[in-house]
């Protein structure tokens, strides 16, 4: 076997666009807009609704992962890379699940479903700044732009030093 499954390679691509633009709608987009301006709360939903999605896919991805065949481990050359690159995986797995759950329990503590999704009428806080687990979810994802940029780098290496090819595994085809 040579490539991943094909739903597993859609999954892949699907969650790296939804990871990337979560991450640069958190950074760029939600901190720049003031809490008490109203296109704070399209924004919002949007991340929220976002951030959903990706627990659904992640978790779909997780059950594909164990169900189907996989290709051998990529051989980075060097023992210590293998064992780097298996340990990226599981802790891009892990920093996505922590995202998202530092991302639920930040809505939750803040009331954010009733303001967002239910039109309650209430104002959003002042600001996120006290609420412990926004606090992580801005540290989860500082650590998750890098471990991307790692992985991409690390998927380079592969293709264009090494050149065998490992971009082919996570891509359709035959």
């Amino acid at each position: 076997m040579k490539r991943y499954h094909p739903i597993l390679v859609s999954l892949h691509w699907l969650l790296t666009v939804l990871i990337i633009v979560a991450l640069l709608m958190g950074s760029n987009i939600l901190s720049q807009i003031p809490n008490d301006n109203p296109e704070k709360l399209f924004a919002l939903k949007l991340h929220m609704i976002s951030g959903f999605i990706i627990l659904i896919l992640m978790i779909a991805r997780v059950i594909v992962r164990k169900v189907t065949q996989k290709p051998p481990q990529a051989d980075a050359g060097n023992a210590i890379l293998n064992k780097a690159g298996i340990t990226a995986h599981y802790l891009l797995y892990l920093l996505v699940f922590g995202m998202v759950g530092s991302g639920i329990a930040t809505a939750l503590i803040a009331g954010l479903p009733d303001i967002v999704f239910n039109n309650s009428g209430v104002a959003l806080p002042e600001n996120f700044n006290d609420i412990l687990p926004r606090l992580f979810h801005g540290i989860i994802a500082k650590i998750l732009f890098a471990m991307i940029f790692l992985h991409v780098l690390g998927a380079l290496y592969h293709q264009f030093v090494r050149k065998d090819s490992l971009l082919s595994r996570m891509w359709f085809g035959k």
